[in-house]
C-alpha cells in the first residue's frame, strides 16, 4: 500500500495547479494553431504541453530539483521527434517548420509549469502566441518582396515545354539562348509532360540574376515555332 504513504493533498493541489496552467495556456497556443487549420492544432499542443507538465511535475516530487532538470533535457530532444512528424515535403517545399516550432514552445510551456514556474510559463505564452500572430504581417510583407536581388540566394530555373517530335530542337535552342545570354546551367532535366510532350527544366549556377534578361531569353523561347510554353522561376527552397 506504498501508493497511500505517497499522498500528499498540499503536494496533489500544485500539481493541479501546474497541469491547469500547462492545459489551459497549451489550449490557447493551440487554438491559433488550429483557427489557421495546422497540422497540430488545439488537442496535440494541449497534449504536449501537459504531457511535459506531468513529467516534470513527477520528477520535481520524487527526485526534486535536479531530478526535474535532467527530465527537462529530455523533454527538449524528445519532443523533436513529435516536431518532426509534422514537417512535410511538397514539391519541393517544406512545410510545417513553423507548426513544429510551436510544439516545441509548448512543451517548454509544459515544462515551466510542470516545475511550478507559472509566471515563467505564461510569459512564455505570450511571446509564443506573439510570435505566430504579430510576427505574421511582418513575414507575409517581405515573402511579397521581389526574389530577383543580389541580397537573396535563389534558385533559378528555366522551363521550355514542346512536343516529343520537337524535344531535340527546343533543347537546343534553350541552350543557345542561355549561352547567348551568357547563363551558365547547373543542371539540366528532361521528363514528360502529358502524353506527348517533355518538359526541359534548366537550372541556372547563378543565384542572383537580372529578371529582365530571363523575361528576354523566355520571350525569345515562347516565339520558337518548337517550343509549347516557356516561363521562368526563381525559388529560395532546394
Amino acid at each position: 500500500m506504498e501508493f497511500i504513504q505517497n499522498i500528499n493533498l498540499v503536494s496533489l493541489a500544485d500539481t493541479t495547479i501546474s497541469l491547469t496552467t500547462a492545459f489551459v495556456l497549451g489550449g490557447l497556443i493551440g487554438l491559433e494553431r488550429q483557427y489557421r487549420q495546422r497540422t497540430a492544432g488545439l488537442r496535440t499542443n494541449v497534449l504536449v504541453a501537459v504531457g511535459a507538465a506531468i513529467f516534470v511535475d513527477m520528477a520535481n516530487r520524487l527526485s526534486g530539483h535536479d531530478g526535474a532538470v535532467h527530465v527537462v533535457a529530455y523533454v527538449v530532444s524528445g519532443i523533436g521527434f513529435l516536431g518532426a512528424g509534422v514537417i512535410m515535403r511538397e514539391e519541393g517545399n517544406v512545410r510545417g517548420l513553423n507548426t513544429a516550432a510551436t510544439l516545441w514552445g509548448s512543451a517548454a510551456i509544459g515544462a515551466c509549469a510542470g516545475a511550478d514556474l507559472i509566471l515563467e510559463a505564461v510569459l512564455g505564452s505570450l511571446f509564443i502566441l506573439a510570435s505566430n500572430t504579430l510576427l505574421r504581417p511582418v513575414v507575409n510583407r517581405i515573402n511579397q518582396q521581389p526574389l530577383d536581388t543580389t541580397a537573396v540566394e535563389i534558385t533559378n530555373t528555366v522551363y521550355v515545354i514542346a512536343s516529343r517530335a520537337h524535344q531535340k530542337e527546343a533543347l537546343r535552342q534553350l541552350e543557345l539562348a542561355l549561352e547567348k545570354a551568357g547563363h551558365q546551367t547547373s543542371d539540366l532535366v528532361m521528363h514528360a509532360f502529358g502524353d506527348d510532350a517533355v518538359e526541359i527544366e534548366a537550372v541556372l549556377t547563378a543565384t542572383s540574376v537580372d529578371g529582365n534578361e530571363i523575361e528576354a531569353v523566355v520571350r525569345t523561347l515562347s516565339a520558337l515555332d518548337c517550343v509549347s510554353q516557356a516561363f521562368w522561376s526563381p525559388s529560395t527552397t532546394e
